[in-house]
């Protein structure tokens, strides 16, 4: 029987990635219900490690695939791009859902609240403060991932390198400053809706950052690998997609939540 086929696509190889990625989650959800009601974070964290040390060992699977094995081709690819629009889609309604409380408790405050935004006794942030800071690093790392892209498409490693590396250093800085912010906050998430809007917006963002700097990080490691080429790197134009939906998010919290809101 021949080996060869007369189609463009990938039909993967058998995978136990997906059923114990599914398994690691329920784990790690699990576990989390158990923190929240017995205040014992162990089987959390052991799922957590399982769902990382899954999430590693897939996607290295998907990178031998698209870059040595030379799986991904242009149908693949688009399927690939596809499947990222959608995805971003979804985070999209995702921050929706928190926007919308929020506006829903600010704009018409009920009389538990003083009726007033924000609540009495509340003290918020100043806007002009860390967060304006945070949005001017998010804006510039937004600008330092366009430069590693038009690099990237040029063939300039160098510059590619310098303006990732930037990202990715610029991506940790502000999961510094916002956990600093969390430190010295002077209202916690069981201070009324507007903690409850406030930390799970904010929280939420800010593993969404977590999550992109991780992404640019391992397409920093690949990059100093030859794993891109100006024609064949969509795995770095994902990461930067999402770093832009993660900036652009942040705009509307800022604005909406830091600045309005207070």
């Amino acid at each position: 029987m021949s080996s060869q086929k007369n189609h463009p696509f990938h039909l993967v190889d058998i995978s136990p990635w997906p059923i114990l990625g599914a398994f690691s989650a329920m784990i790690t959800m699990i576990g989390l219900i158990k923190w929240f009601h017995f205040y014992d974070n162990s089987l959390f964290l052991l799922g957590s490690t399982i769902t990382l040390l899954i999430m590693y060992q897939w996607w290295r699977d998907i990178t031998r695939e698209g870059t040595f094995l030379g799986l991904h081709t242009y149908p693949v690819t688009m399927g690939l791009r596809w499947g990222m629009i959608l995805f971003i889609t979804s985070e999209v309604f995702f921050f929706v859902s928190f926007f919308w409380a929020f506006f829903h408790s600010s704009l018409t405050p009920t009389i538990e609240l003083g009726m007033v935004w924000p609540p009495k006794g509340i003290t918020p942030f100043n806007p002009i403060q860390i967060p304006l800071l945070n949005t001017l690093i998010l804006l510039t790392s937004g600008l330092t991932v366009t430069w590693a892209h038009h690099s990237l498409m040029e063939n300039d490693y160098t510059q590619t390198l310098q303006g990732l590396s930037l990202t990715v250093l610029l991506g940790v800085y502000f999961t510094m400053l916002q956990a600093y912010e969390y430190v010295e906050a002077p209202f916690t998430i069981a201070d009324s809706v507007y903690g409850s809007t406030f930390f799970i917006a904010t929280g939420f963002h800010g593993l969404h950052v977590i999550i992109g700097t991780t992404f640019l990080a391992v397409c920093l490691v690949r990059h100093y690998y030859n794993h891109f080429s100006s024609i064949h790197h969509f795995g770095f134009e994902a990461a930067a997609w999402y770093w832009h939906f993660v900036d652009v998010v942040w705009l509307f919290l800022y604005i909406s939540i830091y600045w309005w809101g207070s």
